[in-house]
């Protein structure tokens, strides 16, 4: 196979044109693009001038093999890699980011292709994005990735070096969770519309958020009162619980979406977008009523992986309802980190608070281990949730000897008894005494000291 990159150079800053649109990626070494994005090793093959003074367009071609007559032109990179990750079924979101990261690694080596790069090159590209942009370990583990792919798999190279790479470790944290207050709040915020309903059903079913907006007509069971969700995280199918208590909003929503589905066959509108080449399977598939969305969108778009520009009825977009929920938990005065994931967070958490087994709750959620599921039950049983701190106990006894000792008219009738002289000294109040807190675990060692505790006492101070 020939690769053939083809990039655009200003010589005012850099910019790289390619298929995928002209997508801007910072890079940490842009300045050095004009002088490094000539090399030996590169021959030029063609120069076109383009209307304007200030920029030209060069296009570098690596030959692997002779060319067959008859054979398709080259491709170029970034066309490659994108062929390489549909022809291993990887999904839209990783392909964008696989893109993303191999585009700025070029950029940021000054527009040489890959094939001139080694393990240098790629070791310090990582080092920028850990010291320089200051990446987290998940994102720095993206980009190695993504360049481990373009490299074993698009360029075909497989040096020791590849396995020689560092791959950081990502930090363990702990998920966000509402109260039920919480939710109730936020979701009280999101109004009755197509995001509230949304909000509703994410958090009353534990899906994620591509899940519930790609649910079609199909999916839905108002019999059995479940929702099958289909091509999952990895691919996989599961079923979960229909929330009674949205049983009336999403018959009504199936009524909004059936008016949009005949509006489209009435203006001999494509149908919607189906996996797997079922549109070739089936030919009248993707205009059935099953294969609908439950959440479409108001207007038509164009497939992004089409080469012919389809342009089909697509469903909601995800930032909608990103953005009524951050406009809701700011409403509801919600100063957690609350994002559209956090619902599905308190779902199981809430799950897990009403003794649901942790096995079922592993099911709604699609792990595939329980220990993804265990995390949630690290923040149930949390021990210092249920650990009294010493100040507590200090304070208390301290109330107890003197009430009125944190009252708000103590100074004032100290002041007043002084002034009149009627305290004497033998009246006075004893000063304030702390005593010992009356912690459980302290009992014995107030009611009973031995010899051991009191070696075990004076060995610890």
């Amino acid at each position: 196979m020939r690769i053939l990159y083809e990039c655009t150079v200003f010589v005012k800053g850099v910019k790289v044109d390619n298929a995928a649109g002209g997508e801007q990626v910072e890079s940490g070494r842009e300045g050095e693009a004009a002088g490094r994005g000539k090399t030996a090793d590169a021959a030029r093959t063609a120069e076109t001038p383009e209307t304007t003074a200030d920029q030209e367009a060069e296009t570098v071609e690596i030959p692997d093999s002779p060319r067959r007559p008859g054979a398709p032109p080259p491709l170029r990179l970034l066309d490659a890699l994108r062929e390489r990750l549909r022809y291993m079924h990887y999904s839209l979101r990783t392909e964008e980011a696989y893109v993303y990261w191999v585009r700025g690694f070029i950029r940021w080596a000054g527009l040489r292709h890959p094939r001139d790069l080694g393990a240098a090159e790629v070791q310090d590209f990582l080092v920028m994005l850990a010291n320089e942009r200051r990446v987290a370990a998940a994102t720095h583990r993206q980009a190695l990735s993504a360049l481990l792919f373009l490299y074993r798999e698009v360029l075909g190279v497989d040096m020791p070096w590849l396995r020689e790479l560092g791959r950081p470790v990502a930090a363990k944290r702990i998920p966000v969770v509402l109260t039920h207050v919480e939710v109730q709040a936020l979701l009280a915020r999101m109004g009755d519309g197509v995001t509230g309903l949304l909000g509703r059903l994410l958090y009353g079913t534990g899906m994620r958020l591509l899940e519930g907006i790609r649910l079609r007509i199909k999916d839905v069971d108002f019999v059995r009162q479940v929702i099958v969700v289909r091509d999952g995280k990895g691919g996989k199918d599961r079923v979960v619980m229909l929330p009674r208590a949205l049983d009336g909003p999403l018959r009504l929503q199936l009524q909004e979406a059936r008016r949009t589905w005949l509006l489209d066959h009435e203006r001999q509108q494509a149908g919607v977008y189906l996996p797997n080449a079922l549109a070739a399977k089936y030919k009248r598939a993707a205009e059935s009523w099953s294969w609908f969305w439950l959440f479409p969108a108001a207007t038509l778009s164009k497939d992004p992986r089409s080469a012919a520009g389809d342009v089909h009825r697509h469903h909601l977009h995800e930032k909608r309802l990103q953005r009524d929920l951050h406009a809701a938990v700011r409403a509801a005065g919600i100063a957690k980190p609350a994002t559209v994931h956090t619902l599905r967070h308190s779902f199981a958490t809430h799950l897990l608070q009403a003794g649901t087994d942790i096995r079922t709750v592993q099911q709604l959620l699609g792990h595939a281990d329980v220990s993804t599921t265990m995390i949630y039950t690290h923040v149930l049983q949390s021990s210092a949730a249920g650990t009294a701190s010493p100040l507590d106990g200090l304070m208390l006894t301290t109330a107890a000897d003197d009430p009125a000792a944190y009252g708000p008219d103590r100074g004032r009738d100290r002041d007043r008894h002084e002034d009149i002289g009627t305290v004497s000294d033998t009246r006075r109040s004893p000063p304030l005494r702390a005593r010992e807190p009356a912690f459980p675990c302290c009992y014995p060692l107030l009611s009973r000291p031995t010899p051991s505790s009191t070696a075990a006492a004076t060995s610890a101070s």
